[in-house]
């Protein structure tokens, strides 16, 4: 534990989903750090989602975007105003997310212990399965349109306890010191929804600065409770923005990860992943076509 207990603004991104943004708002009034003030930013909900925040916690602020900004325009809303308190840190949070009462000290730790580190990771449980492992760290390898997690899906035997340097983090539970964003900059808002954390990671890596574990913060997730998952809208973001990603990137394995990209699409439909198959295609077209932001309707 620290001696001295920075701001840290927490950051939490609602899309009609109140349900568990109170649920998460109810296990950040629970956290240990003394010093925290928590921003709901509402993204241009239609399920009442505002009403019901400020009907359940009338002491809190709830930030409208005024449109669906997106994961990215979004969260860049909440950091905003976060800095505009003068925040030490930002922590996004997912709304779907239930961290620990002591989540956050092992966040803050690790970054005054590392100078050099942009940024701190909870290592992450499924929800429903507290012991298996969601996220203990990323890794991302040029030339694939995919993001390895090493752990994944393990149970927890302790074999990431350690503080650890790794390629990428998770918009999931993510701690940023406010002078490292204005460094970084903000998330990209022209993915939308998918590949803004591991392209904020890939910019603050080229910047030199480490991406960190802090195995100790723990937190529950419940994974794809705002969009279905293996949907077709789900496959659409994913394969889009993993192609503007290593367009900004990675733009030598370009043209190979289409090939690959359209092989797997091949593939799909000879095994029925209609889904897959039709939200990939769209994906790779509107990528072509230099579509950007929210899908557009065809």
């Amino acid at each position: 534990m620290p001696n001295s207990f920075p701001l840290v603004a927490i950051v939490i991104l609602n899309w009609n989903g109140w349900r568990d943004t109170l649920e998460c708002i109810s296990a950040c009034r629970k956290l240990e750090w003394p010093n925290f003030r928590i921003l709901p930013v509402d993204n241009h909900s239609s399920d009442g989602s505002v009403e019901m925040l400020r009907g359940a916690c009338p002491d809190l602020e709830i930030i409208e975007t005024g449109a669906n900004l997106g994961f990215a325009g979004g969260n860049n809303i909440g950091i905003q105003q976060a800095l505009n308190l003068g925040a030490d840190y930002i922590w996004l949070l997912n709304n779907d997310a239930i961290p620990a009462p002591d989540a956050i000290a092992p966040l803050v730790g690790s970054l005054q212990k590392h100078s050099s580190a942009a940024c701190a990771a909870s290592k992450i449980y499924y929800h429903d399965d507290p012991q298996r492992i969601w996220f203990a760290g990323g890794a991302w390898s040029k030339g694939y349109l995919r993001l390895r997690q090493p752990g994944a899906c393990q149970i927890d035997r302790g074999q990431f306890d350690d503080v650890r340097k790794i390629g990428s983090v998770t918009g999931c539970s993510m701690l940023i010191p406010a002078d490292i964003i204005r460094s970084v900059g903000m998330l990209t808002e022209e993915y939308f929804l998918y590949w803004e954390d591991t392209d904020w990671s890939a910019r603050a890596q080229k910047l030199g600065y480490l991406l960190l574990l802090a195995p100790d913060s723990h937190v529950r997730h419940k994974v794809s409770a705002t969009i279905a998952p293996r949907s077709a809208l789900q496959y659409y973001y994913y394969v889009r923005n993993g192609l503007y990603f290593c367009c900004r990137h990675d733009l030598l394995s370009l043209p190979l990860l289409l090939l690959y990209t359209t092989v797997d699409v091949c593939v799909g439909l000879l095994q029925g992943n209609f889904q897959m198959a039709s939200g990939s295609i769209r994906g790779i077209a509107d990528f072509v076509r230099g579509r950007r932001g929210q899908q557009v309707a065809p």
